[in-house]
């Protein structure tokens, strides 16, 4: 059934109103009744893990996974074994993705440089660009054995030069995600899933070590837990279920972008997928066309669910609200459908990740194109962007100076630290440019 609202209100979580947008369909509100007790579990399991180590780890798979594990990584001859199992296509088609990764992952490291600048006479300022020591890759399990998903997390991080890369999986997943694992140069793989792999990862057991920094995506357990190890441990995002945007004109073709949206919407139920469009025959168009394959969608069980409570259709009166309107929503991938998609392209700025033209599928980017698929949700591309070779590094500066560049910045470090109050910071800055005018004297 098609509703249609008013001319320029739209009602949102944020309460923002955009002039020129009316909704043919739009998502339902998101419940958080359930985050109380999230909170609470994950906080009892990430406590568990601290104080009893491997046991804990044992106990948890045994309730949440039901596997009898009492030695949790992968050895050598396992990794060998799951290798030889992946059967030679499905290896080569996870190379290719690999060697894509890699050389878009080296691509991006070389625009990353050491800076070593004089601002001023006797001023020299620097940074240097550092790998991580240790990094943690969560590498979720789901419905559908993601080969992908190691491949993302596990490539850029040994592009960067991260020491040493540990890969947790749920002990049921699918023996080709440990190859995949494998294959992406893992150091060590662990066969445990869950909040209780975050925490293993954050804290360290007898037989994981701790991590620097934890990434990759989970269910809402591990999304939970890395939010709570947050701080002494490094993550790369809070992201929630997958979203999928196109913005598009009149030039839109419905039966691609309805394929495009419910390719996403199969991945889970809480997906979210929309439509931005300037065209009202478009978007009605869409909207039949996405009915129409849901009747013969394998997965459409899980397809539906998500369209019919997450998908969304805004019609705009003009290109500038389509654009403005899809800066708002921020999503995850955004697809981009229009007469000439390099320009719209350059006038968009919230996304994780942009597809431009129709020819650039999402499903690309999720398996093997080369850029990366771990990407910001929850309208977080507002203020990052996703998973990159960048994310494994640290940008750490320094500073020397030598007589001369004393004598220009400790007269104005002493007035402001006089003026603070802080006698000791005023003490600090003085004595080098006491000792500087004494020698000189």
């Amino acid at each position: 059934m098609t509703t249609l609202y008013p001319k320029g209100i739209v009602l949102l979580t944020h309460a923002a109103s955009f002039q020129g947008v009316r909704h043919l369909r739009r998502p339902s509100e998101t419940a958080g009744a359930e985050a109380s007790n999230l909170e609470k579990t994950v906080s009892e399991i990430l406590s568990a893990v601290r104080e009893r180590g491997d046991a804990a780890v044992t106990e948890y798979a045994q309730k949440f996974d039901r596997s009898d594990l009492t030695s949790f990584e992968v050895g050598p001859e396992a990794r060998e074994a799951a290798l030889a199992e992946l059967d030679p296509q499905t290896r080569e088609d996870t190379e290719f993705a690999i060697a894509n990764v890699r050389r878009f992952a080296e691509a991006q490291l070389e625009t990353m440089l050491p800076l070593d600048v004089e601002i001023r006479p006797g001023v020299h300022l620097g940074h240097r660009i550092i790998p991580i020591g240790r990094v943690g890759c969560y590498v979720p399990g789901g419905r559908y054995p993601l080969l992908s998903a190691p491949i993302m997390t596990i490539v850029p991080a040994k592009v960067a030069g991260v020491d040493e890369v540990i890969a947790c999986l749920p002990p049921n997943a699918h023996r080709a995600m440990i190859a995949g694992c494998h294959l992406s140069g893992a150091d060590r793989i662990f066969l445990i899933g869950g909040a209780q792999a975050i925490a293993a990862m954050a804290y360290g057991t007898e037989t994981v070590p701790a991590t620097d920094k934890i990434v990759g995506p989970g269910n809402a357990f591990v999304n939970e837990a890395k939010r709570q190890v947050f701080g002494p441990v490094g993550i790369d995002q809070l992201a929630g279920p997958s979203e999928i945007y196109v913005v598009a004109d009149q030039t839109g073709d419905a039966e691609m972008i309805a394929t495009d949206l419910l390719a996403q919407a199969e991945h889970d139920v809480k997906t979210r997928v929309g439509l931005i469009t300037t065209d009202a025959k478009l978007a009605e168009a869409v909207e039949a066309e996405v009915a129409r394959q849901l009747t013969e969608l394998a997965t459409a069980e899980t397809a539906r669910e998500a369209w019919e409570a997450k998908g969304e259709i805004a019609i705009c009166e003009d290109t500038t609200a389509m654009i403005a309107y899809s800066d708002h929503i921020a999503a995850e991938h955004l697809q981009v459908h229009t007469a000439d998609p390099q320009a719209t392209a350059r006038e968009l700025r919230n996304y994780g990740s942009l597809f431009i033209g129709e020819m650039a599928s999402v499903v690309y980017s999720d398996k093997c194109c080369g850029t990366n698929h771990t990407l910001p949700t929850m309208a977080a591309a507002r203020y990052t962007g996703g998973l990159w070779v960048g994310s494994y590094v640290k940008t750490v500066t320094h500073q020397w100076m030598d007589a001369e560049g004393v004598k220009a910045v400790a007269p104005p470090a002493v007035r402001q630290s006089a003026s603070e109050g802080l006698d000791g910071h005023r003490r600090a800055a003085q004595l080098r440019l006491d000792r500087l005018q004494a020698k000189a004297g």
